[in-house]
């Protein structure tokens, strides 16, 4: 649990940093976002994002993957993790400025956050978290990591840090489904994914995935940009 930087009397701070992580997995087909309580009495009972203040002898970053560990116990995961954007609205806490640094955090199979991580935490479907009220203005950061997630799977090979090391074409696709929320066409999906060059490799292997033929496994290439993008249709 993180360490409160703020003194006795908070009004005396021109400046705090934090940073909000939004951790998103996949979890039976579907899109999960990682909630915690926080133990503010400002928020209290309220779900949040994890985060936590960034310390003085710390980069934002490091902040970010401390803060993943402490309140998840995921940081040992391969994830995907970028810098989101950040927030200073006036007024957006009460105890005086508060400037946060939001991270999209991708975790492919994820399980259950550690039993020593932020209390209250746990895995919540992504359009049942869209509904809630969570604390401060952590909704919007939901918002805007999901709409960063989702417009990247058009132009970038970001579905893959959802998937384990090998996958097949059928399981990127439900990568795809699960975080834009429609279902795809199988076959223009695969001439797509494997007709882009370096952007699957295949690994010599098959997984039988049904009752029909055995699937090939791949993993992720070198290619980091789709071009043409996969556009989603409105």
């Amino acid at each position: 649990m993180h360490r409160s930087l703020w003194p006795a009397d908070s009004r005396s701070v021109a400046t705090a940093v934090g940073v909000d992580l939004v951790v998103l997995t996949l979890i039976e087909a579907r899109l999960h976002v990682l909630l915690t309580s926080r133990e503010s009495e400002l928020f209290a009972g309220l779900p949040a994002l994890p985060g936590g203040w960034v310390h003085p002898d710390e980069n934002l970053d490091e902040a970010a993957t401390r803060e993943l560990s402490e309140e998840t116990g995921l940081a040992r995961l391969r994830t995907h993790q970028e810098q989101l954007r950040s927030y200073g609205e006036v007024g957006r806490d009460s105890r005086g400025r508060v400037f946060s640094v939001a991270y999209l955090v991708l975790a492919p199979g994820a399980p259950d956050p550690a039993p020593d991580s932020a209390a209250g935490r746990g895995w919540t479907p992504v359009d049942e978290a869209l509904g809630l009220r969570l604390a401060r203005d952590h909704n919007r950061i939901l918002t805007d990591g999901l709409d960063r997630a989702r417009a990247k799977l058009e132009y970038t090979s970001l579905a893959t840090a959802f998937c384990p090391a090998e996958f097949t074409v059928a399981e990127l696709r439900g990568v795809y489904e699960a975080v834009w929320g429609r279902s795809l066409d199988p076959r223009n999906f695969h001439r797509k994914m494997t007709g882009t060059p370096g952007l699957l490799v295949e690994c010599g292997r098959l997984r039988q995935e049904g009752p029909g033929r055995p699937a090939a496994l791949y993993r992720a290439g070198r290619t980091r940009v789709l071009n043409p993008p996969f556009v989603r249709e409105p």
